[in-house]
């Protein structure tokens, strides 16, 4: 996806794609709770590590898979050099799926979230 196609809103495909692995569910449901005009930026979360996976293994798929993919669809804004983000320009348009899985959290599967 470009940047000139990011103002349209991305297709179901595209948001189940994003949403299929748990490290980039994390990070956007950590966003939910995060209004930009109250805070500059929002770290990536500590806890997006489960206690069984290499946390420097984690870091290169956040850093060199993940944010960028989350990036590259417009949900996120990445800073490479601080390491945070923000909400992106579509954002909202994947909201009310972030929503439902943080609302019906306890009714998942412990691994959805």
């Amino acid at each position: 996806m470009t940047r000139e196609s990011q103002s349209a809103a991305p297709a179901m495909d595209t948001m189940l794609d994003i949403l299929a692995n748990r490290y980039r569910r994390r990070v956007l449901v950590a966003l939910l709770d995060h209004n930009p005009q109250d805070d500059d930026e929002t770290q990536i979360p500590d806890d997006a590590a489960p206690d069984d996976e290499d946390p420097e293994e984690l870091l290169l798929q956040m850093r060199h898979v993940h944010l960028p993919k989350l990036e590259e669809a417009g949900f996120i804004e990445w800073d490479q050099e601080t390491n945070s983000v923000t909400k992106g320009p579509q954002f909202e348009e994947i909201r009310p799926l972030l929503e439902l899985m943080a609302n019906h959290g306890d009714e998942l599967p412990d691994d959805w979230l």
